[in-house]
C-alpha cells in the first residue's frame, strides 16, 4: 500500500509540475530559514553547558541602591573580599574561584611585542570549577606560584613559534615583571561567556606593587572581580540567598551610610546561574557582551511565521486544485477505496513533499550559512544540527509539516460524494473558498508585520547614528595608556601639537561610548549645612583640554583652567545634575558648595547635557573633576579630517618614541559607537532578509493560486472580451478579489505591528515615534507586490485569443 501511495504521489507531482514546484520551493525556502535560525538558537542556548559542573556553578552579582531606594548599579563582578568570605561563611559551598580581567597588557618575548586584551588573573582552582582542558602542565598547581602564567595554544604559537614554551619567561608591561610559563590550555569553546588567552596567577596580586594582600581582604569598593561558586549536585541555593542580607550586615561595613541604614539596604548580593549569563544577563559589568533571550523569541517567531506561510501555500493550492482531482477521488471511492485510505493518500503526498523540501533545505543551508554570517555578523553554524538529539526530531519534522499542511486538504477532498462528482454536478463550497481567503490574509498579515519591523529597526538605527550627542565625535582617535606614560605625557603632547594635523589632545578616566560606573558620596549646601544628596552622581576625571577636544558647550560658567589653581577642588556638572539637584537653572548652580568623595569645592561650570553612554541609557547626572592623582587611562586626540592617515602615521611615530615597549593601538570613536548598536544593526539586517523571504514565499503562493483561479475563468474572460472589455478592465476584474484580501491583511497587521515595535522600542531611552506613513507604506508595498504578482497571470489571460477559450462552448 505504501508503495502504491509513493507511486501515486510521484505521478501527481510530475503531472502538475508548476504547482508542485511552488509547493516544494516554498517549503524549501521556509525550511532553510528555519534550519538557519534553529542553528543560531541551539548555539545561543548552549552557552557554558560544556562545563561538567554547569548546573552547579553560580556567579555572584552585586546591586547598589541610591538614597531613595532605587537600584542604581548592578554589576556582574564584585569586590575581592566577597569570595573568601562567602566560602568561609557557608560551608556548603564546595569551591570558590575568582577572575580579574587586567584590561590591555603588553606582552614581550624576545623581539616579539604585542598588546593582549584577554588576560585574567585566575585562582589556581579555576580548572576544578570550569572544564578547561590543560594540554601541558599540572592543572592543580600551574597557577599556584606568584608570577606564573598559562597560555592558550594560539598564544604559545604566536610568541614561541612552535618551540616548547614551558618554564620560559615572558615580560608583562615592558620590563617591569617577568612571568614563567607553567602550562598550556585549550581555547575555550565559542559558546563560553569568557575567552581568556592568558591566565596569570592570582597569588601575584598579593604583591603590593601589583595589588596588595590587604586590599584583597578589605577593599569592598573595587567591584572588578568575577566570582564563581560551585555547589553540590541538586543543591537548593535559595537556602544561602535568604541569608545573604544578614551576611552583608555582619561582614561588610560601608562608610557614610545615612542614619540607621544597614549594609543590606544599601547593597545586595545575588547568585546567578552560569547557564543564564549569556542570554539573561545584561549587567553594568560583563566579561564579554552577551546575547539576548528576546532575540531568541523574535527569531523563533520569524522562523515559525515563514514556515507557516509555506504551509499555507500548500493548503491553499491543494484545496484550490481539488476540483481537478474530484473525478480521481470519485473513481477511487467507486472502486472501493475507504475515506481513511484517501486521507492517507493525500497526507503521504504532503509528507513526501516535506521530506524533499527538508533535504533540499539542509543542502542550501550549508551553502548560504557563511554568506548570511558575513552579511549579518551572526553565527549560523549548521554543525550544531549534526547531533543525534537534533537529527532525530528533525527526521520527524516532515511528518509534522506534512500533517499541518496536508490535513485540511486531505479531509476536505476525501469528503467528496462520488455520485455528484461523476455526474459533473460537484461544486466547491463557499466554506472552502472562505478558508483559502483566510489563509491568504494570514500570509500577507505576517509579511506586512515583518515589513513594518524592518522599517522601524532601520529608522531607529538611523536616529541613533545621527542624533546630536552634545559633542563632536568625528575624527577623534582614542587610546589607552598605563601609569608609566604619565611623566612623558607633556612631552608627547607637545610633539604631537607641533603638527597641524593634530587639533586637540585630552585625557580622561572615561571617554564617550563608555559605561560610567564610578560614583562617590555627594553632599550639597542647604540652609547653611552640608546634606547628602539622594541622587547618584557619577563622575569623570578629565584634564583641562578634555571638553574642548570634544567641542562640548557650556550652559553656564567656565571650563577648568590652569589660570585658577583652586580648580583642583572645583567641579563642573551637567544640566541633568542641575535638574535632579533641584537648582532650577544652570546659572543658579554656579558658585554652589558641593562635597564629592569627601573633597569640598565649588561648582564653576555647567556643561550642556552630553550622551556619554549608549542611547539605550538615559542622560545621567554627571560631574567632571580634575584628577586627585595624575593618571587617567584614556587619551582622546582630535585630528584633521582631511589628513587622517598622515595624522595616524605621525602619532604612531611619536608614540614609539615615548613608549617603545608598548605597541601603538588606537580606535576611532565613531567605530566604538557603531559597536554599541551592532546587535540592532544585525537584527535589522536579518529582519530585512527574512521579511523579503516571507514576502517572496507569500507571493509565490499567490502566483500559483492566481494562475489556477484565472485558469478556471478563461471562458469568462473570453466572453468579457467578446462583449468589449479592455485589457485593463479584465486585469482589474481578475485582481480585485486578491487585492481586497491584501487590504484586509493590512488592516489586521498594522495594529499588531505598531504594538510589537513600540514594545521593542521601550529598550531605548531615546527612540523614534512610529509615524503613520511607515505603517501605511508597509500596506502599500504589500499591495503593489501582490498586484505585480497577480498581473503576470491576469495580463497573460487578458491578452489571450477569446476564440480559443470559447471554442468548446
Amino acid at each position: 500500500m505504501i508503495r502504491n501511495y509513493l507511486k501515486s504521489t510521484i505521478r501527481n507531482i510530475m503531472r502538475n509540475k508548476f504547482i508542485s514546484f511552488i509547493n516544494i520551493f516554498g517549503l524549501t525556502v521556509g525550511l532553510t530559514c528555519c534550519l538557519l535560525i534553529l542553528s543560531y538558537i541551539i548555539n545561543e542556548k548552549s552557552y557554558d553547558l560544556f562545563n561538567t559542573n554547569a548546573k552547579n556553578i553560580y556567579r555572584v552579582t552585586r546591586t547598589f541602591y541610591a538614597a531613595d531606594g532605587t537600584a542604581s548599579l548592578h554589576t556582574g563582578s564584585v569586590a575581592p573580599p566577597f569570595g573568601p568570605l562567602l566560602k568561609n561563611a557557608f560551608p556548603d559551598i564546595e569551591q570558590m574561584t575568582r577572575l580579574w580581567p587586567t584590561g590591555s597588557v603588553t606582552l614581550k618575548y624576545g623581539s616579539k611585542l604585542f598588546n593582549e586584551k584577554d588576560a585574567f588573573y585566575a585562582e589556581k582552582n579555576l580548572f576544578s570549577v570550569f572544564s578547561i582542558p590543560v594540554l601541558k602542565g599540572d592543572a592543580k598547581t600551574a597557577l599556584a606560584d606568584p608570577y606564573s602564567v598559562m597560555l592558550t595554544e594560539s598564544m604559545a604559537r604566536k610568541y614561541f613559534d612552535g618551540a616548547d614554551p614551558m618554564n620560559k619567561t615572558i615580560q608583562l608591561n615592558g620590563n617591569k615583571r617577568e612571568f614563567k610559563v607553567t602550562g598550556i590550555f585549550k581555547e575555550l569553546a565559542p559558546n563560553s561567556h569568557f575567552h581568556p588567552q592568558l591566565l596569570l596567577s592570582f597569588n601575584t596580586l598579593n604583591d603590593t606593587s601589583v595589588y596588595g594582600q590587604i586590599p584583597l581582604t578589605t577593599r569592598f569598593n573595587h567591584n572588578a572581580f568575577f566570582t564563581y561558586l560551585l555547589f553540590p549536585e541538586n543543591y537548593n541555593v535559595a537556602r544561602i540567598e535568604s541569608q545573604l542580607p544578614s551576611f552583608l550586615d555582619k561582614y561588610v561595613h560601608l562608610n557614610n551610610l545615612p542614619g540607621n541604614t544597614k549594609t543590606h539596604q544599601a547593597t545586595k548580593l545575588d547568585l546567578q546561574k552560569l547557564a543564564d549569563i549569556h542570554l539573561y544577563s545584561h549587567l553594568d559589568t560583563e566579561i564579554e557582551p552577551n546575547g539576548d533571550i528576546k532575540r531568541i523569541y523574535i527569531f523563533s517567531a520569524i522562523a515559525l511565521f515563514i514556515l507557516l506561510i509555506a504551509c499555507i501555500n500548500y493548503m491553499n493550492l491543494s484545496t484550490a486544485r481539488s476540483i481537478l482531482r474530484a473525478k480521481e477521488i470519485g473513481v477511487r471511492k467507486v472502486v472501493g477505496a475507504l475515506r481513511k485510505e484517501i486521507i492517507w493518500q493525500f497526507l503521504s503526498e504532503s509528507i513526501l513533499i516535506s521530506f524533499i523540501a527538508l533535504a533540499l533545505a539542509f543542502a542550501i543551508s550549508v551553502l548560504v550559512a557563511p554568506v548570511i554570517n558575513k552579511i549579518s555578523g551572526n553565527n549560523f553554524s549548521i554543525d550544531v544540527l549534526l547531533q543525534w538529539k537534533v537529527l532525530l526530531p528533525m527526521f520527524f519534522l516532515p511528518f509534522v509539516i506534512g500533517l499541518i499542511s496536508g490535513a485540511y486538504p486531505a479531509l476536505f477532498m476525501s469528503s467528496f460524494l462520488p455520485v455528484k462528482v461523476l455526474k459533473g454536478i460537484f461544486k466547491v463550497g463557499s466554506g472552502n473558498i472562505s478558508f483559502r481567503k483566510a489563509l491568504v490574509v494570514t500570509q500577507f498579515s505576517i509579511s506586512i508585520i515583518l515589513i513594518v519591523a524592518t522599517a522601524v529597526v532601520y529608522q531607529q538605527l538611523q536616529y541613533m547614528q545621527n542624533k546630536n550627542l552634545g559633542y563632536n565625535k568625528d575624527n577623534i582617535i582614542t587610546m589607552d595608556y598605563g601609569p608609566g606614560f604619565v611623566k612623558r605625557y607633556e612631552s608627547f603632547k607637545a610633539d604631537l601639537l607641533r603638527n597641524p594635523a593634530i587639533k586637540k589632545i585630552g585625557k580622561s578616566s572615561y571617554i564617550p561610548s563608555d559605561r560610567i560606573l564610578s560614583a562617590s558620596d555627594a553632599a550639597v549646601m542647604h540652609n547653611g549645612s552640608m546634606h547628602q544628596v539622594k541622587i547618584e552622581l557619577k563622575f569623570v576625571q578629565a584634564d583641562y583640554d578634555f571638553n574642548s577636544t570634544y567641542d562640548m558647550h557650556m550652559a553656564a560658567g567656565r571650563e577648568f583652567s590652569k589660570a585658577y589653581p583652586t580648580d583642583t577642588a572645583a567641579y563642573i556638572i551637567n544640566e541633568q545634575a542641575v535638574k535632579q539637584l533641584e537648582w532650577k537653572t544652570a546659572e543658579n548652580a554656579i558658585g554652589r558648595d558641593i562635597s564629592y568623595g569627601g573633597v569640598k569645592g565649588k561648582v564653576i561650570g555647567v556643561v550642556k547635557d552630553v550622551q556619554f553612554e549608549s542611547l539605550h541609557q538615559k542622560v545621567i547626572p554627571l560631574l567632571f573633576q580634575l584628577p586627585r592623582f595624575d593618571y587617567f587611562g584614556k587619551l582622546s586626540i582630535k585630528v584633521d579630517g582631511h589628513n587622517v592617515q598622515a595624522a595616524l602615521a605621525m602619532i604612531s611615530s611619536v608614540w614609539k618614541k615615548y613608549q617603545p615597549d608598548t605597541p601603538f593601538e588606537f580606535s576611532f570613536l565613531d567605530d566604538k559607537f557603531a559597536k554599541l548598536y551592532s546587535a540592532e544593526e544585525e537584527q535589522g539586517t536579518l529582519f530585512t532578509i527574512f521579511s523579503c523571504i516571507a514576502i517572496f514565499i507569500a507571493c509565490l503562493g499567490l502566483l500559483g493560486l492566481s494562475a489556477f483561479t484565472i485558469g478556471q475563468r478563461v471562458k469568462e474572460i473570453g466572453l468579457r472580451k467578446v462583449l468589449g472589455a479592455s485589457v485593463p478592465q479584465i486585469v482589474v476584474a481578475l485582481s480585485r478579489d486578491f487585492l481586497k484580501l491584501v487590504i484586509i491583511s493590512a488592516l489586521i497587521a498594522i495594529p499588531v505591528a505598531w504594538y510589537a515595535m513600540n514594545t521593542w522600542l521601550l529598550d531605548f531611552a531615546f527612540r523614534i515615534s512610529i509615524s503613520w506613513w511607515v505603517l501605511a507604506m508597509a500596506g502599500v508595498i504589500a499591495l503593489i507586490i501582490a498586484f505585480v504578482t497577480i498581473s503576470f497571470q491576469s495580463i497573460k489571460a487578458a491578452l489571450a485569443n477569446p476564440v480559443k477559450s470559447l471554442r468548446s462552448e
